[in-house]
């Protein structure tokens, strides 16, 4: 794809003036921005560009708002599974970029791009729907943090990759360069700080502990696992 897109911007940019321009933006199932001067994605956002002496990018005025639209789902699936916002937005910011039409060449679908087996075991019946992608999506991410007690960086490798390709590597990140770099990403999003060694290291373990009061988020940190509710394990 970025081989394309470079293709793309560079004969556009050598062609003749033209009395008005358009350029097409979406973001792939990897978060990665797309500009074409063809409409390759049915999601993708027009801009005009009236009286420009060659095709070029561009932007809107202003912050890309786009997020806010599912916020308050995100608020909403977030609090009843028990997941940290920032993390649900983070995942929908790399997998879709809030296009909740997006498709995967793998064929994962909607906002939290959901794959086909995934989505029906979720009970999705459309995936393409923003409140039935998140619901399912949280869900399926809930249960990913379940089996690895709060553990975010294996939830997320999870969520990539699938739990068979963690479990296969001894509960660690797989060594897969698209794996690695989806977690590298969501957790620089999602502020997730990488968990430290047990305490048969010779570490201390300190479990962070987010709640919501009066709609902000408050962490609290403790050397006592939490016996329910989401986690993190961080350094001390």
């Amino acid at each position: 794809m970025p081989i394309l897109l470079l293709f793309v911007l560079a004969t556009a940019v050598g062609w003749p003036s033209q009395a008005s321009a358009q350029i097409y933006a979406w973001r792939d199932s990897s978060g990665t921005l797309v500009l074409s001067d063809r409409r390759l994605d049915a999601g993708a956002d027009t801009y005009a560009v009236p009286d420009a002496p060659a095709f070029r990018t561009t932007r809107p005025a202003g912050p890309d708002l786009r997020h806010e639209r599912f916020e308050t789902l995100v608020q909403e699936h977030a609090a009843r599974t028990g997941i940290r916002p920032d993390l649900v937005r983070a995942v929908i910011q790399v997998e879709s970029g809030f296009n909740p039409r997006a498709i995967s060449p793998k064929g994962a679908m909607g906002l939290m791009q959901l794959m086909p087996a995934t989505a029906r075991e979720l009970g999705v019946i459309n995936a393409y729907d923003p409140e039935d992608n998140i619901r399912g999506g949280t869900i399926y991410l809930r249960q990913l943090l379940d089996r690895y007690e709060g553990n975010e960086e294996l939830a997320l490798a999870a969520y990539n990759a699938g739990f068979n390709a963690v479990d296969k590597h001894g509960g660690r990140v797989p060594p897969y360069q698209e794996t690695q770099a989806y977690v590298r990403k969501v957790g620089a999003v999602a502020d997730i700080e990488r968990p430290a060694v047990s305490r048969s290291g010779g570490k201390l373990v300190i479990y962070k502990v987010v709640e919501i009061v009066d709609g902000r988020e408050v962490a609290q940190y403790t050397t006592e696992r939490p016996v329910a509710g989401p986690y993190q394990i961080v350094r001390r």
